[in-house]
């Protein structure tokens, strides 16, 4: 009687408030993943994600050395940024646009590769009025701030006026991983920021590589535009979806497919 009494309660909640259903959705990963599945005749989606686009395919002969790379939480993989940089080495005078700053590790890898750099980040103030602490704060941008091919710009990304920037090659989407934010971002960058040759790359769309984030996918699914003629792939090895406006080969998902190819790592401290 008390589950039941505690279900209708819940129940009351929703239906007062609309908006709670994200959250019950958000623990629902199988109600995601159909959500997903519907785009499945456009996108080539599959019961295990996206179509598989080899990391290699991507990288240049030598490699790529990923730095700076600080080993800490809420940070990327090492083979996330190497996509980023091989992403941008393909655009001669890159111009790269990121949604969500952190602490600055990919754009200042980035910037090592590209000519300009734009990175958006909520402001120290509207930090704050979410009760984030002082030291998170001051932390964004630790590692690109003193970069001067990077630009820091501040705001909300479902708000802030895009349509002065201009087209990018690159742009990589780390903001706010809930479905609705995920598919504002995917859409209002499609209008305004992407062009006939942009490559876009959502961060977290897997869980770890080869482990579809269903929520972020919907999201992303969504948001894209039905006239966008390109390719969406996860890049294997990393956690990442790319949007590529030409069509490489690919192939389905595999979460127990040989561990091939594997990669060399060499850690060095530099400061």
């Amino acid at each position: 009687m008390f589950r039941f009494t505690k279900a209708l309660r819940a129940l009351g909640s929703i239906a007062r408030n609309p908006w709670l259903l994200n959250h019950v959705l958000a623990t629902d990963e199988s109600a995601w993943q159909r959500q997903a599945l519907m785009h499945s005749s456009r996108w080539g989606v599959l019961v295990g994600g996206l179509p598989v686009l080899p990391l290699t395919i991507l990288l240049s002969s030598a490699g790529e050395t990923v730095r700076p790379f600080a080993f800490r939480d809420g940070g990327s993989l090492p083979t996330d940024l190497a996509l980023l940089r091989a992403l941008a080495r393909r655009s001669p005078r890159c111009r790269y646009f990121e949604i969500g700053t952190w602490r600055g590790e990919s754009a200042a890898n980035v910037a090592e590769v590209a000519a300009a750099v734009y990175t958006l980040n909520l402001s120290a103030a509207e930090l704050r009025a979410r009760q984030l602490p002082e030291r998170y704060i001051e932390l964004h941008g630790f590692f690109s701030r003193p970069l001067a091919n990077v630009q820091h710009l501040y705001g909300n990304s479902a708000t802030y006026d895009f349509a002065a920037l201009g087209h990018f090659d690159v742009v990589f989407i780390d903001g706010d991983h809930q479905y609705e934010a995920v598919r504002t971002d995917t859409r209002r960058v499609f209008e305004y920021l992407v062009g006939p040759q942009t490559v876009v790359v959502w961060h977290d769309a897997s869980r770890q590589p080869g482990q579809p984030r269903w929520e972020v996918l919907a999201g992303i699914l969504d948001g894209l535009p039905t006239a966008a003629s390109g390719q969406l792939v996860q890049v294997s090895n990393t956690l990442c979806a790319v949007y590529l406006p030409a069509a490489l080969s690919t192939s389905p998902p595999d979460a127990l497919a040989e561990p091939v190819p594997y990669f060399e790592v060499t850690i060095k401290a530099t400061s």
